[in-house]
């Protein structure tokens, strides 16, 4: 299998709430260990620990994952670089992550609002 050359080329995240570091590791294309270590280095990646210290990352930090792989991956920054980056990208990035969301749940309630008239139609 090949390794997907960016970020365009990944897979569609789930519409769930959390993703183990497998399923991450698998949306994102980085192997578990090195979202170990992105963890160290990247203050905005804080994924939930529960039980055993078992990590559960949030559809945010799989779009922060993304947007640290596209820097280091394919913009070619270094991880200083790429941390400056992100620490200066942070207003930008809430704006753009809530459009996104924003999207997310309007193409929702489409759907619901489908299904209500298809349920409708059936009595």
């Amino acid at each position: 299998m090949l390794e997907p050359t960016n970020n365009d080329e990944l897979p569609v995240i789930p519409g769930k709430r959390y993703f183990t570091i497998g399923e991450v590791s698998e949306l994102c294309a980085v192997k578990p260990h090195v979202l170990r270590y992105w963890e160290q280095e990247f203050p905005q990646l804080k994924p939930v620990k529960r039980r055993g210290n078992r990590r559960y990352y949030q559809r945010q930090d799989v779009l922060t994952i993304r947007q640290i792989r596209s820097l280091l991956y394919d913009q070619g920054f270094t991880i200083g670089g790429a941390r400056q980056r992100m620490e200066d990208d942070d207003g930008d990035e809430a704006k753009s992550t809530d459009s996104e969301f924003d999207t997310m749940i309007s193409k929702m309630i489409a759907e619901l609002e489908d299904i209500l008239i298809l349920l409708k139609s059936t009595k």
